[in-house]
Order: C-alpha cells, then sequence, then structure tokens
C-alpha cells in the first residue's frame, strides 16, 4: 500500500483560528487594529515582558531592536553561525557588522567564545536559542553587564521555552524577537513579537515600526482620533495585521498543549534512538524548557556507509520529509564575500554534515512519529558499517551531551 507524503512541517489550525479570523474580516478592521493590541497584550503578560509590539516578522523585530537601540556603522555584532540568514542580514542592514563566533555541544552560540572574539568595537550580543532550546542566557548577561554590550535575543524557535523557570522574552535582554512564520510553533502564516523590559527602547520600536509616524494610524481613524499626524523619524513598515493578530491569539491560547505534544515526539524519539551508536540525539538541558520547534538528529558518519544526503534521499524514498538546520552563514557566497572571520568557528562546520532534522509537529499522529522513528531505524540499520554494529557506544543524551 502506498502510503501519503509526510511532510517536514505542517501548521496546526482548528476551529479557534477560523472563528478567530472570520470575526477579524467582519470587524471593519483587517490592518493593525485593536486585535493586534488585544495579542500584543495577551503576548506580553503570557512571557512576563512589560512591552510588547506585535510585527511582521521576527527579521523585522530585530532589526528595529538594533536600530533602536542605535547601533549602526562602526558597531560590531556578535552571533553564531548557525542561524537563518536574516539574523545577519539585519545587522548589515543598520550598517553594522556581524562578527561570528562558534557554536557549543547544544549548537547554541558559546559564551565563551563569543567573548574571545569581542573588541572594543563590540555593541551587542545576539544569541540565537537554536531548535527551541534556550542559550545559557546568565553567561551572556554576564559578559554584558560587565563590557556595558546590549544584549538582543533572536527566539525565532523559542514560542513557549523557558530558561531557568523564567519564559524567554521575559528575562533581562534588551529586547527579544520571536517568529510566527507558518512552520513556527505558534505560528500567524507571516508575523512576528519584539518584547522589551525598557520603556524607551519599546517607544522607540513603536516610532520606527510604522514609518515613524507619530501616533498608530488605527487610532487616528477611530471616535478619538485626529486625521493629523507628523512624520519624526524615517521608519519602516514593519506593523502586524489583525488578521494576523487573530490567528496568534487563538495559536496562543493552544500554545502549551502545542509544544506538549512536540514533547512527547521528541521523547518518543529519543527513545527509539537511545541504542544506536550511529546517530546523537538533540542536547537538553535541565535548567531550561525545550519548545522543541525542531529536532536535529546528528548522525554519526565514521559508523555508516552513506552521508547526510544519502540519508535524506532515503527518509523521502520512504515518502517523509527533512530538512537540515542550518547551512552556517559562512559557507554561503555573499557572507564569505563580506564576513571577516576571527573565529574559523570549526564546531559550526564539523557538525553541519551530519545535522537532519527530522519531522516534529503538533499536527503529528502517535503512527506518524512511529513511521518517522522506524524509517530512521530501518535506513541506519542497513547501512551500518559492521565494524561498529554491537560496539557497546552508547548515544550522549540530555545534559550529559552538553559540554
Amino acid at each position: 500500500m502506498t502510503r501519503s507524503f509526510l511532510p517536514f512541517c505542517k501548521p496546526d489550525i482548528g476551529p479557534e483560528e477560523l472563528k478567530a479570523v472570520a470575526e477579524a474580516l467582519t470587524s471593519g478592521w483587517i490592518t493593525s487594529g485593536p486585535v493586534t493590541a488585544q495579542f500584543e497584550s495577551a503576548f506580553r503578560e503570557s512571557v512576563g515582558a512589560r512591552h510588547s509590539l506585535a510585527v511582521n516578522s521576527c527579521t523585522a523585530g530585530l532589526h528595529l531592536a538594533l536600530a533602536a537601540l542605535g547601533i549602526g556603522p562602526g558597531d560590531e555584532v556578535i552571533t553564531t553561525p548557525l542561524t537563518f540568514c536574516s539574523t545577519i542580514n539585519v545587522i548589515i542592514q543598520v550598517g553594522a557588522k556581524p562578527v561570528l563566533a562558534d557554536i557549543g555541544h547544544d549548537l547554541n552560540l558559546d559564551p565563551d567564545k563569543a567573548d574571545a572574539v569581542r573588541t572594543e568595537k563590540t555593541r551587542a550580543l545576539l544569541p540565537v536559542h537554536f531548535g527551541g532550546l534556550p542559550c545559557a542566557m546568565d553567561a551572556f548577561w554576564k559578559i554584558a553587564e560587565k563590557h556595558r554590550l546590549h544584549v538582543v535575543e533572536d527566539a525565532a524557535h523559542a514560542s513557549g521555552s523557558t530558561y531557568k523557570g523564567v519564559p524567554i522574552g521575559g528575562g533581562r535582554s534588551d529586547a527579544v524577537a520571536f517568529s510566527f512564520y507558518a512552520t513556527k510553533n505558534l505560528a500567524t502564516g507571516e508575523g512576528g513579537m519584539v518584547t522589551s523590559q525598557r520603556a524607551e527602547l519599546q517607544d522607540r520600536m513603536r516610532l520606527l515600526c510604522l514609518h515613524g509616524i507619530s501616533r498608530d494610524a488605527w487610532n487616528r481613524y477611530g471616535k478619538d482620533g485626529s486625521w493629523y499626524y507628523e512624520v519624526t523619524e524615517c521608519g519602516f513598515k514593519y506593523n502586524m495585521s489583525d488578521i494576523m493578530a487573530a490567528i496568534g491569539l487563538a495559536q496562543l491560547g493552544r500554545l502549551s498543549a502545542m509544544n506538549s505534544q512536540r514533547s512527547e515526539i521528541a521523547a518518543y524519539y529519543n527513545s527509539m534512538f537511545a541504542d544506536m551508536p550511529e546517530v546523537e540525539v538533540p542536547p537538553n538541558r535541565g535548567d531550561s524548557q525545550h519548545a522543541w520547534h525542531l529536532y536535529p538528529l546528528r548522525l554519526n558518519l565514521d559508523r555508516l556507509t552513506i552521508d547526510r544526503g544519502e540519508f535524506i534521499k532515503k527518509m523521502h524514498e520512504r515518502e517523509i520529509g527533512c530538512s537540515v538546520h542550518f547551512i552556517p552563514i559562512q559557507l554561503h557566497p555573499y557572507y564569505r564575500r563580506v564576513l571577516e572571520m576571527r573565529d574559523p568557528c570549526e564546531k559550526a562546520l564539523s557538525e553541519y554534515p551530519r545535522l537532519v532534522s527530522l519531522p516534529i509537529y503538533s499536527k503529528m499522529t502517535s503512527a506518524d512519529a512511529e513511521r518517522v522513528a522506524e524509517a530512521v531505524r530501518e535506513i541506519v540499520t542497513s547501512t551500518a558499517k559492521r565494524n561498529t554494529v554491537g560496539s557497546g557506544c552508547e548515544v550522549r543524551v540530555g545534559a550529559e551531551a552538553n559540554h
């Protein structure tokens, strides 16, 4: 019997989202309006932030944060090579210089490596919570405090993650940007949120978010609004619509349950792969709650007769989609031309060839997860080098892998 294709990711949209969108469409406000304001309020309450701003992408949130902090030409921002290109682009777009520092075993930016590439020109640290596992933020905040640096977190993968009991978005950083792209744990199609604990930074980001106009556009057309406005800065067009915000509100109400489903799938995968020395399951830490946006399995290629590309091809032959996160920044042609590599980022380069992201999302059924795990076991077992099978080597799991 031919099985249907199991995609790498699929948004979890239900009747709550459909109802919310219908109400937004018939309300009279389909751009930024009262639903957007409601979503901002609900989100900042959920993460414990004092301020929040709904935007049209995580990229917009990162760009706004850097611009509002006054980071620009002559400044340097330290970040990770294992990220999506937007993390780097926003640094370049404010006129600053991206500086890459290597990752640790948890695939997150290594604080010690970040500190090692710091110079007098460094203005900010930009850690990325890879796959939904929070970075070791205490170390970054300590570096920032000692050297008077800003910290902006890329939390594109971290909706629902916590670090030492505090939700990502509610900590001590200057700003934290989230993604609500279609593949994310909380998905509005396009969209994002940027949170902050600083009122003056929030005000600056809100001003820049919509053309530099001195008051919210939707308020100008309300009963108590005024037609008059002033453009006080050269801003951007980064606002969220009420349609996206309506989806976001519904998704936010279901986020805990959706993330619990992801966590169950991750635990199941871990149990299914724990006896296989040919693979290494993703790390986790006891001080954090993992959002499991990604499940990055690492292939121990020295124990296999195939490479990562062949592994993905064999999964596809079994009608299962996989992906890779991420192609290290320094391997892209554009960044090879413009980046100065103080740190060779050897860990990121060595991890990249063996990284493969398996499907993990809340719409997956138990049968879907079993299908993925069985396919991995079949492929690995059939391609394992004979002299490694039964070697007794154990897979490093959880906190033990975080060294």
